[in-house]
């Protein structure tokens, strides 16, 4: 039976009850379960309550649809349902293979039996395995889905594991060629396969079926429609658009004053320093080792005086000799194994439970104390995912519900603790990192990083997708360890080639980052606590010799030059959800070669940048759309439409900029 209330259209037969309804501009929200009624949006839900918007609904029998702006959506006499977009294009439809009731023309009567939406309980509870089926369709592309480590930026033929893991975000926003976007409304473990043959959504255990769809013109349209229904980022504060500087570990007070005064020294421009884990004397205290950290607000007001703002790694992990661990214990603040020991979940530890709210505001009162009111601005929320054991989903509880029901939350309500308190201390244009992030994260201001990948040029090959990928996802703040996380010995001229070509693309990045896990490693500074971890080796700009030091001096300085450009590209992320670093097409959209390239990208709407993806390369192909482009290393002007050589020695990347834009502003002594 069809029936509407007030801008929602019902359908209920048999077990299922069927909503579409108006959800921002051209845009429906599609739900359906086969309880009683729906969810509470309140904390599952990845939508922000839209604008009213006054839907067209018709209703003919058995048959319906419904128009908001340029999308509409006909729901057949089966339940079927199919999208239309103003000019009554087909957008997508359901997958579906059963002999029909009614048949006509255009549909399927098949023996198969296949249903669009499947719902297989989980006897004895109220969750579902849910399974929802889509048409493919010859020559679509998807773009978005977050962060994955694989090279593809076009994700047709893939298929999707949608769960966070170290180095994988799962953001399940997907953005269509054919003119539509598709959020994955549902915080379960599941999968997606863009299939050949169809696409598919799996949750693995679930109470309904929740996605939101948007039909645009352009893809910048549909991305802008996506933030304004799961939010925006702040305002990135000055400070952010700058170089940071960290690396695996510094062990000491003086140690990072060390390094903060060889930036300062040497004329170097360097905005964020970071402390990074381990700094505290056990896991679950949140506050610094007084032994090696003996005075931090003279550190931290050092730092101010230098223009350098300090960044702190917090874990979300509690070990039990921690101060806090047994109140933690007592008041059900930490995360529960369905079977075994909860502690062991990482690092001899177990993690503090960040979809409980008690347990967010209990971990922001150790924060503000011990962090904030010392002075520090911007936290570096590690372990975001959170990287439980082997990733066995199944055998952990959150106080939400299960894993397998509500996982891809953590980040998201991780984020919303640092970021809540920190906005009720008065603090304005929040920015902190994180390992992951899920839809609506961006509003938190969840700057994210790619985790702790290799050091190789297949990495950063991958680096580049999921950079791309994030954006589109509705993440715009993003970023790497520049020169990978794992593997890069200080001392090799293969690494070094690799860090010289990551560098120069970082440069290019929403946010310009160096990190990681260099060797030789060296050895702990004692046996307890903190001291108890080890180091990387020297990971400042002049640990890699002189021609190495020379090279990233140059981008380093290119960055300063454009810092009003990514401060404008930062206010256009904030007021509409643009990403910064994007594909071609996503300016140039009537050019079919944009859709093609997946090696250069579009840094704001006037640079193009052409990194270096692969050893020994030292000239590269570049594709230009129209307009005219003035390369910034020979100040030549290139005519769009074409192909080029252009040459890449060591010292510098092809970047392209649009004639009489800022070339002229930022990079004339470049």
């Amino acid at each position: 039976m069809l029936r509407q209330v007030g801008n929602q259209l019902f359908r209920r037969y048999d077990k299922e009850l069927l909503c579409i309804e108006p959800w921002g501009r051209n845009s429906l929200r599609v739900r359906a379960t086969q309880l009683d009624k729906f969810q509470d949006d309140a904390v599952y839900s990845a939508l922000l309550e839209p604008e009213s918007a006054a839907a067209e609904i018709r209703i003919n029998g058995s048959r319906a649809e419904i128009i908001n702006g340029k999308i509409r959506c006909e729901v057949m006499s089966t339940g079927k349902l199919r999208f239309y977009n103003q000019k009554g294009e087909l957008l997508l439809e359901e997958y579906d293979r059963n002999r029909m009731r009614d048949v006509v023309e255009d549909e399927f009567n098949s023996a198969l039996e296949i249903d669009p939406r499947t719902f297989e309980p989980h006897r004895g509870t109220n969750n579902f395995k849910l399974m929802v089926r889509f048409e493919a369709q010859n020559g679509e592309k998807i773009y978005g889905m977050g962060q994955y480590q694989q090279p593809y930026l076009d994700l047709k033929g893939c298929l999707l594991e949608l769960a966070h893991r170290n180095s994988q975000a799962s953001v399940p926003f997907a953005l269509s060629n054919r003119g539509y976007g598709l959020l994955w409304n549902n915080p379960a473990i599941g999968k997606v396969t863009f299939g050949k043959n169809l696409t598919e959504w799996v949750a693995y255990s679930t109470k309904q079926m929740d996605y939101w769809i948007t039909a645009g013109d352009t893809p910048a349209e549909i991305v802008e429609a996506y933030a304004d229904v799961t939010g925006k980022v702040p305002m990135m504060p000055d400070y952010g658009t700058g170089f940071w500087q960290s690396k695996l570990r510094y062990q000491t007070q003086d140690e990072i004053m060390e390094v903060a005064r060889g930036y300062q020294e040497r004329g170097l421009p360097l905005s964020v320093i970071v402390v990074d884990f381990f700094h505290w004397p056990f896991q679950g205290d949140w506050r610094f080792d007084p032994a090696y950290w003996p005075d931090p607000d003279k550190m931290v007001g050092d730092l101010k005086e230098m223009g350098i703002e300090l960044m702190v790694s917090v874990w979300p992990t509690v070990e039990e000799a921690s101060e806090n661990y047994q109140e933690m214990l007592e008041l059900g603040y930490l995360v529960r194994s369905e079977a075994g020991k909860r502690l062991g979940q990482i690092f001899n530890a177990c993690f503090a439970d960040m979809t409980n709210p008690d347990a967010r505001e209990y971990v922001w009162s150790k924060l503000k104390q011990n962090y904030y009111d010392k002075g520090i601005r911007i936290f570096w929320l590690d372990e975001a995912e959170p990287e439980i054991t082997k990733y066995e989903f199944s055998n952990y509880r959150y106080f939400l519900g299960s894993v397998l029901e509500v996982g891809n939350l953590y980040p998201r309500l991780y984020a919303s603790m640092a970021y809540e308190g920190m906005e009720a201390a008065g603090q304005e244009n929040i920015v902190n990192l994180l390992r992951c992030a899920w839809a609506g994260s961006q509003k938190y201001g969840a700057l994210v990083w790619s985790g702790d990948i290799d050091s190789s040029f297949r990495s950063l090959r991958n680096q580049l997708a999921a950079g791309l990928n994030m954006g589109l996802a509705g993440i715009p703040w993003w970023t790497t360890d520049i020169g990978g996380f794992h593997g890069g010995n200080i001392y090799s001229d293969a690494f070094k080639e690799v860090f010289i070509r990551w560098f120069q693309f970082a440069a290019f990045c929403p946010v310009f980052r160096l990190h990681g896990h260099r060797e030789p490693f060296k050895q702990p500074m004692g046996t307890v606590g903190g001291a108890s971890m080890g180091s990387g080796s020297d990971n400042e700009v002049w640990s890699y010799g002189e021609e190495v030091y020379d090279i990233c001096k140059k981008y380093m300085h290119i960055r300063e030059k454009i810092r009003p450009y990514v401060k404008q590209l930062m206010r256009e992320a904030h007021e509409k959800g643009t990403p910064l670093m994007r594909p071609l097409f996503y300016d140039f959209p009537e050019d079919p070669r944009a859709w093609e390239i997946e090696d250069e990208y579009m840094f704001g709407s006037d640079m193009l940048i052409c990194p270096i993806l692969y050893e020994n390369m030292r000239e590269r192909e570049v594709y230009l759309p129209a307009g005219r482009w003035r390369n910034i290393n020979d100040q030549e002007i290139y005519e769009g439409g074409r192909t080029y050589t252009c040459a890449a020695p060591i010292d510098e990347i092809p970047v392209f900029v649009r004639e009489g834009t800022l070339e002229m502003l930022y990079l004339r002594d470049v």
